[in-house]
């Protein structure tokens, strides 16, 4: 990875229609020199995990604003665990 840029996914999973800190954290690692994919709004985990596998993203961001990060994240681990864990070896490991 030595002289490639970062890879970062921006996700919104559920239902929450509020975007704009998504997107203003986007454009600030973007202007930090980071590839930013936004993923859009209204994504299931699987879609997330899907996307980050597919980008082969090195981050995966979520803007959660429904208070339920706690399970939300623990969900995305297990998704990263069982369907990403090509793309993300060191996760696999744990």
């Amino acid at each position: 990875m030595a002289g490639s840029k970062i890879r970062i996914l921006v996700g919104k999973p559920g239902l929450d229609g509020h975007d704009r800190g998504a997107k203003v954290v986007a454009l600030a690692l973007r202007d930090a020199g980071m590839e930013v994919v936004y993923s859009g709004l209204h994504r299931t985990l699987e879609q997330i995990v899907a996307s980050a596998v597919q980008e082969g993203v090195d981050v995966i961001g979520l803007s959660i604003m429904s208070g339920a990060h706690i399970p939300i994240c623990r969900r995305l681990l297990a998704l990263m665990k069982t369907r990403g864990s090509k793309r993300f070896p060191w996760w696999s490991a744990a």
